[in-house]
C-alpha cells in the first residue's frame, strides 16, 4: 500500500511540475449560449492569452446565465468572487455615470462611427471610469443597432408613432424615449413579447436583427423600420480585486488579448446580422429603409438632459457627436 501511495504521490508531483507555474483559469460569465458572438469572442481571448503566457492563463466562459443574471454577476465581479463578465453597458448605468452616454439613443451616426469612437480615446475614457467602482474595463463589443417593428403599419416618421403601444425594456430611459416619440411605452419581460404582439397587447417592439429573427417576432410583426435608434454596446470587464493581485506585465497581456478579440467578435456579429436579415426577409418581413431618422433624433433630444445632464457627461456627448 505504501509503495502505491509513493507512486501516486510522485505522479502528482510530476504532473504539477509539468504544468505552467501558477496556472490560472479565469471564470467569465455571459447570458448568451456558446455559439453567440460575445461568448465566442471571450473564448478567442482565452486562446490568445494562453498562447502569450505559455498556458499560464486561460478563461472559462459560463454562458446562458449559468452563474446568475447580469446584475448578479456584476456584483460577483466587484467582490472578486468572479474574475470577468460580459454585459450590456446598460448594466453599469446606475454604477458608473459615464456608461450612460453610449447607451443614449441616436448618439452614433452609424455602426462605423460607434466602432471608431469606442476604439479611440473616448472609449478608453469610459472604460477607465469603471476602475473607481471596482472594475477594470477591458473592451467594448457590438450589440448591433435596435429598430422598431410593428404589426399593422410601418413606421416612417415620428407622426407614425403616435398612440402606438410599444414594448420596451424595463428601463426609465426607454419608457421616456417612447413617450417623447409619441408612443405608449409598455414595459414587458422579453419572454412575453411574442404573445403580446400576437394578441394585440402591444402594437410593436424594438430590437436588433438577430433578436428579431431568433425570437420569431417577425412572424407577428412584419414591418421592420430602420430607425437604428440605439447602438448601446456590450462591455467586457475584469474584477479589480483580482486584477490588483496580478503582475503588471500580465495585466498588459490581458488588456491586449481583450482588444485583439474585438475584431473577431465584430466579424462574427456582422455575419450573424446578415444571416438574420436574410432569414426574416425570406420569412415575409418588410424592411422600411426610408425612415426620417433625423426627426426621430430631434424628438428624443430632451432625454439627454434628463439622463445625462451632468456637465462632464454633456462634454463627453459633444465630443462623440463632433467625432467622425
Amino acid at each position: 500500500m505504501g509503495k502505491i501511495t509513493s507512486i501516486l504521490t510522485a505522479a502528482a508531483v510530476a504532473l504539477a511540475c509539468a504544468s505552467p507555474a501558477l496556472a490560472k483559469e479565469f471564470r467569465s460569465s455571459d447570458v448568451h449560449p456558446d455559439d453567440y458572438p460575445t461568448v465566442m469572442a471571450v473564448n478567442k481571448m482565452s486562446e490568445i492569452l494562453a498562447e502569450r503566457t505559455g498556458g499560464k492563463y486561460t478563461i472559462k466562459v459560463f454562458g446562458q446565465s449559468a452563474l446568475g443574471s447580469e446584475k448578479d454577476t456584476v456584483e460577483q465581479v466587484k467582490l472578486g468572487a468572479l474574475d470577468m463578465v460580459r454585459v450590456n453597458v446598460a448594466a453599469f448605468n446606475n454604477i458608473v455615470p459615464e456608461t450612460i452616454v453610449p447607451a443614449l439613443p441616436f448618439l452614433f451616426k452609424s455602426t462605423e462611427h460607434m466602432r471608431h469612437t469606442l476604439d479611440g480615446p473616448i472609449g478608453d475614457e469610459i472604460l477607465a471610469a469603471l476602475e473607481s467602482q471596482g472594475f477594470i474595463g477591458l473592451a467594448f463589443y457590438d450589440s448591433g443597432s435596435r429598430s422598431f417593428y410593428t404589426t399593422e403599419k410601418p413606421i416612417k416618421t415620428v407622426a407614425d408613432m403616435k398612440g402606438l403601444k410599444l414594448r420596451v425594456q424595463q428601463s426609465d430611459l426607454w419608457v421616456t424615449l417612447i413617450e417623447l416619440l409619441g408612443g405608449n411605452p409598455t414595459p414587458l419581460p422579453y419572454a412575453e413579447v411574442y404573445t403580446a404582439l400576437k394578441t394585440g397587447i402591444v402594437d410593436g417592439a424594438e430590437n436588433n436583427w438577430p433578436s428579431y429573427e431568433s425570437s420569431r417576432h417577425y412572424e407577428v410583426a412584419k414591418y421592420y423600420s430602420l430607425t437604428q435608434h440605439s447602438m448601446s454596446p456590450e462591455l467586457l470587464v475584469f474584477s479589480k480585486a483580482v486584477w490588483d493581485t496580478l503582475p503588471k506585465e500580465d495585466q498588459d497581456i490581458i488588456r491586449q488579448a481583450a482588444k485583439e478579440s474585438v475584431p473577431y467578435m465584430r466579424k462574427l456579429w456582422d455575419e450573424r446580422e446578415e444571416k438574420s436579415r436574410k432569414a426574416v426577409e425570406a420569412g415575409g418581413a418588410v424592411i422600411i429603409e426610408d425612415v426620417d431618422r433625423q426627426a426621430f433624433a430631434d424628438a428624443a433630444k430632451p432625454i439627454y438632459d434628463k439622463f445625462a445632464g451632468d456637465p462632464k457627461l454633456q462634454d463627453l456627448i459633444k465630443r462623440i457627436q463632433a467625432s467622425e
